[in-house]
């Protein structure tokens, strides 16, 4: 392969395209304050390799790593076994390209059919697919299953649902003549009658998310008894590890159930890669998108796996097609199952029981400290929101520097939740560390 250097011509074209008027390399650095931006890194000519790592290993520890994580919003610190490491880093899973030819990729082949069994297993439904990008991927997958199935193309989004899943759902469908419907979002759970104000024979599908992006727990059984009335899906993504004590979607009588997989043995990784996952009702698998893979026997009468219900040629059918999510995702769905394998049953209730009992006194906590409001208007499961007497950024700000992340500021996404932090807690977390928070924040507001 030949390396042909780009022109100046070139380099300024590209660089305009994106944004840069100037053509100058500096400029994709704005955003980083000049003050934080490296100047110089001073290293001594002659350095060798070994002396230059240690210095950049020396340097990079100035930087505060070891925080304290009471941060959620979707992306959760739990604790993931040392064996699920060791597992997937065997040299057997290396190969993750899509196996369209079972008889050279058994192996895959059935850590997929395993993954998906584990995630109907989880969530109640009957029928499991492959794994999608992420929880938001999912989402905007299974509303666009649901306008195929009903033929209709008007969909209600719940006011809980995380923002973050509702900018990418319409990032996705922007080009698409759908009719997005979003009831107020409420620290609690969902607003039956704002559901019911807009639900019609147009209506293609609700989505609703349990717990919802304010933590809130909610039983949608009666959502989803109107819903159906009417003619409607309804989609719910859900917390996989809250699955543990809560109600499953199938419980609920939910159609499609969707969630990001990310808290099943998945680190947090800078945002990435994570998983979605999708399960459905039986008698929608057909319409499900992505890969499924299915058991069967060869001529030996041997079990065997292999794709199954879709042709490949599914998923480049443009606009036709049910999916578009061609590549092989199952590493992240391989991590999934290990972590679920190791866990088992008894180990989600006991995992999801410490969420929800640590959260509780994390609440009886952060109650006694002055001008802080813990909202209590729904039961929670490992989430909850708090307001404070003063500006949540600069108080992230200063505990940041203190070594705790203490949770997300509301207003980044919600103009009247300015007061208002989003605070997650895990298995992770142990008394002492909420103590040290709870007295860390009071000193933050009042020291």
């Amino acid at each position: 392969m030949t390396y042909i250097p780009l022109s100046e011509k070139d380099r300024k074209d590209m660089l305009e395209a994106i944004g840069i008027k100037s053509g100058k390399m500096d400029d994709l650095f704005k955003c980083i304050p000049s003050e934080l931006r490296a100047k110089s890194f001073n290293i001594e000519p002659g350095r060798s390799e070994l002396e230059t790592e240690k210095y950049f290993r020396d340097l990079s520890k100035k930087n505060i790593t070891d925080l304290v994580c009471f941060l959620g919003g979707g992306f959760y610190d739990h604790y993931i076994p040392a064996a699920v490491d060791a597992i997937v880093s065997r040299p057997e899973f290396y190969t993750a390209y899509t196996p369209y030819q079972p008889e050279a990729s058994q192996g895959t082949l059935q850590a997929i059919y395993e993954y998906q069994s584990c995630i109907c297993r989880l969530t109640g439904m009957d029928a499991s697919n492959a794994s999608l990008y992420d929880g938001g991927t999912a989402l905007y997958e299974a509303a666009m299953m649901a306008l195929r199935v009903t033929g209709r193309n008007k969909i209600i989004m719940d006011g809980g649902v995380s923002p973050i899943y509702r900018k990418m759902l319409y990032s996705y469908t922007k080009n698409l003549s759908i009719e997005f419907v979003e009831t107020p979002p409420a620290h609690g759970q969902s607003d039956r009658d704002e559901i019911a104000k807009y639900l019609d024979d147009k209506t293609a599908a609700i989505i609703l998310q349990n717990p919802n992006f304010f933590g809130a727990i909610d039983d949608h059984t009666d959502i989803a008894e109107k819903c159906h009335a009417a003619g409607a899906l309804v989609i719910e993504s859900v917390y996989p590890i809250s699955l543990g004590v809560l109600k499953t979607p199938r419980e609920m009588n939910v159609d499609i159930a969707t969630g990001e997989g990310q808290s099943l043995g998945i680190p947090l990784s800078f945002g990435g890669p994570y998983l979605g996952f999708m399960a459905v009702k039986k008698e929608l698998i057909r319409k499900m998108p992505g890969r499924i893979v299915g058991a069967t026997e060869d001529l030996d009468g041997r079990r065997s796996y292999v794709l199954t219900l879709q042709t490949r040629e599914q998923h480049i059918r443009r606009e036709k097609a049910t999916s578009n999510i061609c590549s092989n995702e199952a590493l992240c769905a391989l991590r999934a199952l290990v972590y679920m394998c190791l866990v088992g049953r008894e180990g989600f209730k006991e995992i999801a029981s410490l969420c929800m009992d640590k959260a509780e006194y994390a609440k009886q906590k952060l109650e006694g400290i002055k001008g802080v409001e813990v909202k209590r208007s729904a039961p929670t499961f490992n989430e909850f929101i708090i307001r404070l007497p003063k500006d949540p950024n600069v108080v992230i700000g200063k505990m940041i520097e203190r070594g705790i992340t203490p949770g997300f500021p509301l207003g980044r996404y919600y103009d009247d939740l300015k007061d208002y932090m989003l605070i997650a807690v895990t298995e992770k977390r142990t008394k002492r560390e909420i103590d040290v928070f709870a007295a860390v924040l009071e000193e933050v507001l009042w020291g």
